[in-house]
């Protein structure tokens, strides 16, 4: 039961992506996780979303195309560090929005105490994982970083690589 109510919420996430977006796949999240701000590398993104680096070259070149993303010089002279434009930056706000409108429309036939104790649950299942910091950006990776400033998830396992 868990993996069909999984199925529905990610399929409503998706749907809504292709309309903000106009593109599915790993488009939505890696404009999600390149707008955390921070200068995120292409082999920082690719281990996000466990695509090869063929595949994250192309994924980015179609963002920066679509006005979405730009490359910019990273820490060092080796790296580039992608940003988002601000059409990127709206898309992504509207993206969010959207991952919050179709989780809660199938949400809408709780009541506010059934909606509070399932959160509960899904706080402390989410809190008993064992996960490592790559784990929680691939697990968070279509999160919005406003709204859970206290991630449930622990980092116990390794050091944030896989």
């Amino acid at each position: 039961m868990l993996g069909a109510l999984s199925l529905a919420v990610m399929d409503r996430i998706e749907q809504g992506a292709r309309d903000v977006v106009g593109r599915g796949g790993e488009t939505p999240a890696a404009l999600i996780v390149i707008g955390y701000g921070r200068g995120m590398t292409n082999d920082k993104l690719r281990r996000i979303l466990d695509l090869s680096h063929s595949g994250t070259v192309r994924l980015v070149d179609r963002l920066v195309t679509d006005g979405l993303v730009e490359r910019r010089p990273g820490k060092d002279g080796r790296e580039v560090a992608l940003h988002l434009t601000t059409k990127g930056a709206a898309s992504r706000k509207e993206l969010l929005a959207s991952r919050i409108s179709a989780v809660a429309s199938l949400l809408d036939v709780l009541s506010p105490a059934e909606t509070k104790r399932l959160g509960t649950l899904i706080h402390d299942l989410l809190a008993r994982q064992d996960t490592s910091e790559m784990d929680r950006f691939t697990i968070c990776r279509m999160c919005d970083d406003q709204c859970c400033s206290n991630c449930p998830l622990p980092t116990s396992k390794g050091k944030g690589d896989r």
